[in-house]
């Protein structure tokens, strides 16, 4: 191992959420420091021990996952797991002996980075959402600097450590032409007709879904065109709901071109990640947005607010979603002015350059 490497980890992961900044960051690292040597460090069994080492970086598993909120045996095991995760960390570092590192979020990123402050090794964590899970506001205490996506934050965080860059989002999306005459095309969609993108992520969203398949019959008398991107748990639940003249509706397990999903998009239907919020900013698109009630400190329904209270996006609750989605989509369809002030206030909410702000303010701590 070359003494003179510029070497910075990147710990977290869990959800594509984490993964997809942090691969993003580590590009803009790459383009920034060219004597640089990236290890990512993740959780075993979860989706960044797959799609790290596919955009080309090694990476090694901690044995770690969240404490469940209810008593489960893997909660007896959860104090092991962060002993064990803690000492494989302290392993890491003498190992590969970065000079920093970044957390993301997601399991992994507690053990590496508290031990990394340990050893006295500079820590910059981004957190994402709006509302701060325990882990950041625990690794906050001990890091160098808070990368932050949202205002408001310095009511968890120490003030003079927070800087505002942003929420990385992928180059498919951030370079995207947002093509809509390629989009209709690819996804065989009429350009003379309205259409509504719905996704709930990889994996679905049952609030969404279950609101959509209220709102089909009101598709079909209104000829509306529908892009649904179901989740692969929900897909074959949902196609037996649709009718043998469906030909409006576009029913997916899962989505990969996402740049041309919203190319083709009059209004899009969401939860409120805050990769998914980035990305809607990015692309300057008009959203409904569903909050999941299942995460964390309900951090997406403060995600949610975020844009909501600048006129940027429009909420509704998974409880309420049967009964006023259907009226919601179809009051913004028809309001060509609506849709242009939600899309024009969405764009002015992007940062696009987040990914070297981090990478910059990550690497000044070195220097």
């Amino acid at each position: 191992m070359e003494e003179s490497k510029t070497r910075i980890i990147i710990s977290g992961g869990g959800t594509g959420g984490h993964i997809f900044p942090a691969i993003a960051i580590a590009k803009a690292l790459e383009k920034q420091e060219p004597n640089l040597e990236l290890l990512f460090v993740g959780a075993k069994g979860r989706m960044e021990m797959q799609k790290i080492p596919e955009a080309g970086y090694e990476i090694e598993g901690l044995w770690i996952s969240g404490l469940q909120r209810k008593l489960t045996l893997d909660n007896l095991s959860f104090p092991i797991k962060v002993i064990s995760s803690l000492m494989k960390s302290n392993d890491i570092l003498n190992r590969f002996k970065p000079k920093l590192a970044i957390g993301v979020g997601g399991y992994a990123s507690g053990p590496l980075l508290q031990m990394a402050a340990w050893k006295g090794i500079p820590t910059l964590i981004q957190e994402q959402n709006s509302y701060p899970g325990i882990t950041n506001k625990i690794l906050s205490r001990k890091a160098k600097k808070i990368c932050v996506a949202y205002e408001g934050l310095d009511r968890f965080f120490s003030a003079d450590k927070i800087i505002m860059t942003g929420n990385p989002v992928r180059d498919a999306i951030l370079n995207a032409q947002f093509s809509r005459e390629e989009g209709l095309k690819h996804f065989g969609l009429d350009p003379n007709k309205k259409t509504v993108f719905v996704t709930g992520g990889s994996l679905g969203a049952r609030g969404i879904n279950n609101g959509i398949k209220q709102c089909l019959q009101t598709f079909r008398d209104k000829d509306v065109q529908l892009l649904w991107q179901t989740g692969k748990f929900y897909y074959d639940e949902m196609q037996k709901g649709l009718k043998g003249n469906d030909h409006n509706f576009q029913l997916m397990p899962f989505v990969k071109r996402m740049d041309l999903a919203y190319s083709v998009a009059d209004v899009i239907i969401a939860r409120a990640g805050a990769l998914t919020i980035a990305e809607l900013g990015v692309a300057g698109q008009a959203a409904i947005l569903m909050p999941s009630p299942n995460v964390t400190e309900d951090h997406q329904t403060h995600n949610a607010m975020s844009l909501v209270k600048k006129d940027a996006a429009i909420l509704i609750k998974d409880s309420e979603a049967e009964e006023k989605l259907s009226q919601t989509v179809m009051d913004l369809l028809n309001d060509s002015n609506r849709i242009a002030e939600l899309r024009k206030n969405a764009a002015a909410l992007a940062i696009k350059d987040s990914a070297d702000r981090i990478a910059t303010e990550a690497l000044a701590l070195i220097k």
